[in-house]
């Protein structure tokens, strides 16, 4: 039986709609019955080189065999794994050998970095296995108790990996099928890479009601309204720094993307302003914000924007996360580890918990036993509202001492939108001659310093001004497209 199973919500939809396209990369769709049938295809390859496979990579990029890599995985009864194909081979190769993986399905981006990373894996490529025995198989498998597993950035250089179960997969898409009211008809944007949490939204979204997802690429965001209409997008999810991407190709006029009826953002604080300005474009859209660490099951609490409340319920100008799901709890710690009524470190339990990373003694400083139970320490700050609605404030680690000042990063760069000419703004820390002083990046129009600082004066005491202010024409994402903060702060730490 596969009831529960991660890969049982595609198999809902290729009963609900066989026939009708899973997965578009591009001008290629694969119809549901057609990619279950590969799916199935590799599965009995997979098993035939390894009985059972445990854990089997997916080293490719957004592609059909990066979809149909992961769902012939869990159809084998293994833990899929997927991996980025431009990752630094000494990473990947790291990661290969963490995950003990058995087995690597490869695009062809993903074949051309094998020689690279130097390992003696089966690979399975866009044809079959190089095996003996090469069959297929007649119905999904019952699953390991495992059904993907995520590296994320360890504090120590080295990747963490993130196991997610089958049960918890399970309870998180069960809440989000209450939820929304998604359909066959829909078409889900895809703008994660696939080794991040937040495309399985996306892929399992979709799939459970027989709708489509459609590869979103990096050319599309110069004419994302005309894409959006082409395609036939109705529910979109990425970053909130897509926003200022698509702002800045004209993309957010007046009902610009009249097609949408969901967006979803989540990976960064989402502002206001962003919000509200996303909400015009999309004028018939219901907009969330979603939280949640990897190690919660994607999200674990949303706040359903409001044009009239949710600006009032923000801090610093940032959207409100929401509530945390149903069957979970949470508690705030002060900074001496103790209870904190209403502002401190979000720490959650509940059915949508990993049980602890890959190694574990990565779990050190993560996870916290308290009152019988296992809670995660997100290591975020927050804020709750007298109504119980929570607010992100910033990490822990972004609160930084500048001559005696305690600064929220956060509340600086919220100072520093309110400037003339400042559309967003990154605050960094850099240590000077054993002085620590802030340095910001912004976008907009090129200000001067001084100008800046006159401003920021009149809202922040003088001990939390920034010492250097560096206009950028757009900020740095990292693979996820997310604001790469590390490479702003390498960039200030090499300033003269």
């Amino acid at each position: 039986m596969t009831d529960g199973a991660l890969h049982a919500r595609f198999l809902r939809g290729l009963s609900k709609a066989p026939d009708r396209p899973a997965i578009r990369v591009g001008a290629t769709t694969v119809t549901f019955r057609e990619a279950h049938e590969l799916a199935l295809l590799w599965a009995g390859s997979l098993l035939a080189a390894n009985r059972p496979p445990l854990r089997v990579g997916v080293l490719a990029g957004k592609s059909i065999e990066s979809y149909v890599g992961i769902l012939a995985a869990l159809y084998a009864g293994a833990t899929a794994v997927p991996l980025h194909p431009a990752f630094p081979a000494a990473r990947t190769r790291r990661m290969l050998e963490l995950a003990e993986i058995d087995a690597l399905i490869v695009d062809d981006a993903g074949r051309a970095g094998l020689p690279a990373l130097g390992v003696e894996i089966p690979v399975l490529g866009t044809h079959a296995l190089p095996v003996r025995e090469n069959r297929a198989l007649r119905e999904p498998r019952v699953s390991e108790s495992v059904a993907y597993l995520l590296f994320t950035s360890g504090s120590t250089g080295t990747p963490k990996g993130v196991p997610i179960s089958h049960a918890s997969t399970a309870h998180y898409f069960d809440l989000l099928d209450a939820r929304y009211d998604f359909t066959a008809d829909d078409v889900f944007s895809q703008t994660f890479d696939l080794n991040f949490d937040c495309a399985m939204f996306d892929m399992f979204c979709a799939w459970g009601v027989g709708a489509c997802v459609v590869v979103v690429p990096p050319a599309a965001y110069r004419e994302m309204p005309s894409f959006l209409r082409d395609q036939g997008v109705t529910v979109w999810f990425s970053t909130p720094s897509a926003i200022a991407l698509i702002r800045r190709m004209g993309g957010l006029e007046p009902g610009a993307m009249p097609s949408l009826r969901w967006s979803f953002f989540a990976g960064e604080a989402l502002r206001c302003q962003d919000a509200a300005d996303w909400q015009v474009a999309a004028p018939a859209s219901t907009l969330e914000n979603l939280y949640g660490p990897t190690e919660l099951t994607v999200t674990i609490a949303a706040h359903r924007w409001d044009s009239s409340a949710s600006p009032s319920l923000g801090v610093n100008g940032l959207t409100p996360i929401g509530t945390v799901h149903p069957g979970h709890e949470y508690i705030l710690l002060n900074e001496s580890g103790d209870l904190a009524a209403l502002e401190g470190e979000l720490c959650i339990t509940g059915p949508q918990l990993t049980a602890g990373y890959l190694d574990p003694d990565d779990d050190g400083g993560r996870f916290l036993d308290r009152d019988g139970k296992r809670w995660y320490r997100t290591g975020d700050r927050v804020h709750r509202q007298p109504d119980g609605t929570l607010v992100y404030v910033g990490r822990l680690d972004a609160q930084v001492q500048i001559q005696g000042w305690r600064v929220e990063l956060a509340e600086v760069e919220h100072a520093l939108r309110t400037c003339d000419g400042v559309e967003d703004a990154v605050t960094v820390a850099r240590v000077v001659h054993d002085t620590t002083e802030l340095v910001v990046f912004y976008t907009g129009v090129q200000v001067p310093p001084a100008r800046l600082a006159g401003g920021l004066r009149e809202i922040l005491p003088a001990g939390m001004l920034p010492r250097r202010y560096e206009h950028v024409a757009e900020f740095p994402l990292n693979p996820n497209r997310k604001i790469d903060r590390r490479a702003l702060t390498t960039r200030a730490q090499a300033m003269p």
